[in-house]
């Protein structure tokens, strides 16, 4: 197997817990936070739904959150949010390294800065020495859209590939980080293409130990979004190549780690990593015609609370009399329906019948029964 990386922690002071990453560790999923915060999100009711929300994006498989940083009322948001969450949080800094120093005075577990618009060496040396203070990894976070102006006018001349420009913006960056001693630094070279995000993260696997967060950027909505992130990421990913992922889309952070768990699913222990508990596997019919039960509409509501569940299980939402209990006989627990009935159903033998406005009770009642039986 391809690429072994050296490990770093992330978090583990405070109340925030650590994050080993790198190594044989497991591939963490990350997703970003997706709105501004402001002081009043963090109390009341609202503060209440933000860390609900949090806890929530960790049952789902979220090992690091990574909030925007873009001034500095930003950085005190998200410098006290972290205070009031054992997720490590990861502030992520654009042009202004002082937004990087400021969050440095609070419990983030890591840093995130572009090479391509942070500044010169001086102020990148005074992140590492504050990070190497506060033990707090950084990640050098490199964009297609960002590099550094005589590297991107080397790809619109077509003297280098935008592969090569990733690569050769990060390498500069970690020549910093060496000379200064600091070994607490991970990659990312993320671009809108799959092809050159898959060179570029192949290129500079052979050419350093340092862990790879990967990924790619702009990917687009829903469909496209995981179309393209799959591709890159599991071909990486049976490489040996990346240590923590993100799939990005413009949709919500539940779906992009809900995603994420499927991409690793998919890839099974050819990473090279340690094995995870695989959680809820969800087997659900595409509905046409013959349908007699709102499959898309039940596993919409039900899907966060399922992915929740940390216990290896199959459940399968099927939408009529023939993609029903024979289909999906496989599954610990399956739904379907057929006129104003509905029927639960264990490994194909239906255990209940009821109607319709009882599904979710219903569902909800065998579903807890058959976690506990699991456990033991």
């Amino acid at each position: 197997m391809g690429h072994t990386t050296r490990v770093i922690k992330i978090g583990g002071f405070g109340a925030v817990e650590p994050v080993m990453l790198g190594g044989t560790f497991p591939v963490v999923i990350q997703t970003m936070w997706k709105d501004r915060l402001s002081f009043s999100d963090l109390t009341g009711v609202a503060g209440e739904e933000i860390l609900s929300r949090i806890k929530t994006l960790a049952a789902i498989g979220c090992g690091l959150l990574r909030f925007a940083v873009p001034d500095r009322e930003s950085a005190d948001v998200v410098g006290n949010l972290a205070s009031m969450v054992s997720m490590p949080l990861v502030a992520d800094i654009h042009f202004d390294y002082t937004l990087a120093l400021r969050c440095l005075d609070f419990p983030i577990a890591k840093i995130r800065i572009n090479p391509g618009n942070i500044g010169n060496r001086e102020k990148v040396e005074q992140v590492i020495a504050k990070a190497a203070s506060k033990g707090v990894p950084i990640r050098i976070g490199v964009n297609g859209g960002s590099l550094p102006q005589d590297l991107r006018r080397s790809v619109a001349e077509g003297r280098l590939d935008q592969a090569e420009a990733l690569v050769q913006a990060a390498q500069r960056e970690l020549d910093i980080f060496q000379e200064l001693d600091f070994p607490h630094v991970l990659v990312s070279m993320k671009a809108s293409s799959v092809a050159d995000t898959i060179k570029a993260n192949r290129l500079l696997a052979d050419r350093t130990d340092v862990p790879l967060h990967i990924g790619v950027t702009e990917a687009g909505p829903l469909i496209p979004g995981v179309v393209r992130n799959t591709l890159a990421i599991h071909a990486l990913l049976l490489e040996g190549i990346g240590d923590t992922i993100r799939v990005s889309l413009s949709d919500t952070m539940e779906r992009e780690l809900i995603a994420g768990r499927e991409i690793l699913r998919s890839v099974g222990t050819g990473t090279g990593k340690k094995a995870v508990r695989q959680g809820v596997t969800l087997v659900s019919c595409p509905r046409c015609g013959r349908n007699s039960f709102d499959t898309h509409g039940f596993t919409e509501a039900w899907q966060n609370r399922l992915y929740a569940l940390d216990r290896d299980l199959t459940i399968a939402v099927m939408g009529c009399a023939v993609n029903g209990p024979q289909e999906a006989r496989h599954a610990d627990l399956g739904i379907t329906g057929l006129g104003n009935k509905v029927f639960l159903f264990r490994q194909g033998k239906v255990v209940r019948t009821i109607n319709v406005e009882e599904a979710d009770a219903a569902f909800g009642e065998e579903l807890e029964w058959l976690y506990h039986a699991a456990q033991k």
